[in-house]
């Protein structure tokens, strides 16, 4: 059995310093592969620069929205994203995206940015990797604008509706740790009804380690946690889930596990 983390940040300084043993505990885990996700240009570079040197690694590229003010500043931000994406190991463009949530950048900002990415990007025909939080009703109004054919909703809490949405699009849903903590049964009844087909297992290391492990520093491989966990949420076997999501990220990032 093998597992893929489709979304974790091993350039931050909490796993970057000891990554070895991070990649050791991952393979011991059942964790094979991983995508190392971009949430800067520099970190990006950061996150090619660890795959560059992992053949199970991948990375992805963009500016996530709370970065959105130093994208906008830097110049020749756009072209410089799309240079990035055109590097090896570059498997997808993100975390792009919107998010009202905590809103450290102007939402008009934030529409502005997530637009110059996506145009920056898309003649690449890479996959999309979007965070969207409380913010649901202005991306699709933007992403609609474009032709997106692959794409993860990374970090997914929304209900059934927003989950229809997705899937009406074809794209996948990305579930972490926040599925074995949340209190919101309306996030677990979508969880559940996440078709196989399109479901990416995730942990947004080092964010949202998940129960029983709250008190630790989130790792690719609690990745199996949360497979644990939803497998027996949705009443599937672990291999099961496993091989479906396993495949899934594979395909979506074109990738050879």
């Amino acid at each position: 059995m093998q597992l893929v983390d489709s979304h974790c940040h091993l350039q931050f300084k909490k796993l970057s310093g000891d990554l070895a043993s991070v990649l050791d505990r991952a393979q011991a885990a059942g964790v094979k592969n991983i995508i190392c996700v971009g949430t800067s240009l520099a970190d990006s570079q950061e996150a090619l620069d660890i795959a560059a040197t992992h053949d199970n690694i991948w990375a992805s590229v963009g500016a996530h929205p709370h970065d959105g003010a130093d994208f906008a500043k830097q110049k020749d931000a756009a072209q410089i994203l799309n240079k990035l994406s055109k590097l090896d190991r570059v498997v997808a463009v993100g975390e792009i995206g919107l998010d009202y949530y905590h809103e450290h950048t102007d939402r008009a900002l934030q529409t502005s940015i997530l637009r110059s990415q996506i145009e920056a990007t898309l003649e690449r025909g890479l996959p999309y990797i979007f965070h969207v939080r409380d913010a649901f009703s202005d991306f699709w109004q933007i992403v609609d604008d474009y032709k997106i054919e692959r794409a993860v909703v990374h970090s997914f809490t929304a209900g059934t509706k927003t989950l229809d949405k997705i899937l009406q699009r074809g794209w996948y849903v990305g579930l972490n740790g926040i599925m074995t903590f949340t209190r919101d049964h309306a996030q677990l009844d979508a969880a559940k009804q996440v078709p196989l087909s399109n479901l990416l297992l995730e942990t947004d290391a080092p964010f949202l380690t998940p129960a029983p492990n709250r008190d630790e520093i989130c790792e690719p491989r609690h990745v199996r946690t949360v497979a644990e966990f939803l497998a027996s949420l949705r009443n599937e076997s672990l291999e099961e889930l496993a091989a479906a999501t396993t495949a899934n990220a594979a395909k979506l990032f074109g990738i050879q596990l």
